[in-house]
């Protein structure tokens, strides 16, 4: 699947490499929007299974530059946005929850507790064959949660398909005491100070 989409409200910006957004998640969208640039997205075909041993920077880091490449055959002239995100409680990955069950054991394991996301960016540049790669790591501090908060949280705004289970863009800002980060896009998926970065040394300019 594919779609061609563009900022609202704003000229359309001429680059000389077209912009792929190798993820059809509506958040990752709604945050690349913000960049003013125009791109296509499109679902990457990529095996998310961790490797033996695999820790949660080079999971991340490896399924970003994984979903670009996945693209790159169909995509050839396309600079390549890859992305993927995990969160880490007590030293365990955590993934996407799936079930209201499983959501709210997350939740429950992080009450009180500090615990990471890392999310992995990759831009790859399939005319040259270039990849960058980074890892954005980003803190949650949990205040301390009742089941009954968990549960009314989940059941309000059903993060199914959110690593960690909440979205901190809705009500799940109410459920934490701190914050901490370089940039709290990465939070949501898609870190955008990083990606500005890698695209001005591909010499694409959002300003």
């Amino acid at each position: 699947m594919r779609r061609l989409t563009q900022p609202s409200n704003n000229p359309v910006i001429i680059m000389h490499q077209p912009l792929l957004l190798a993820s059809t998640s509506p958040f990752r969208q709604s945050l690349l929007h913000k960049l003013g640039l125009p791109f296509t997205t499109a679902k990457p075909d990529a095996d998310e299974t961790p490797l033996p041993g695999e820790q949660a920077e080079q999971l991340v880091s490896r399924l970003a530059e994984a979903k670009a490449k996945a693209c790159a055959s169909e995509y050839e002239k396309h600079l390549i946005i890859g992305s993927d995100q995990v969160c880490v409680i007590d030293g365990q990955i955590i993934g996407k929850p799936h079930t209201v069950d499983n959501a709210c054991r997350q939740l429950k394991a992080a009450s009180g507790k500090t615990i990471t996301f890392y999310t992995g960016l990759c831009l790859h540049n399939a005319k040259t064959g270039e990849s960058e790669v980074v890892c954005e790591p980003f803190h949650v501090h949990f205040r301390q949660l009742t089941e009954s908060e968990i549960r009314n949280y989940v059941e309000r705004e059903q993060p199914l398909n959110c690593a960690g289970s909440f979205k901190s863009e809705g009500l799940g800002i109410a459920l934490f005491d701190k914050l901490e980060g370089r940039d709290p896009n990465t939070l949501v998926g898609l870190p955008l100070i990083a990606l500005r970065e890698m695209l001005a040394r591909q010499g694409v300019s959002v300003l």
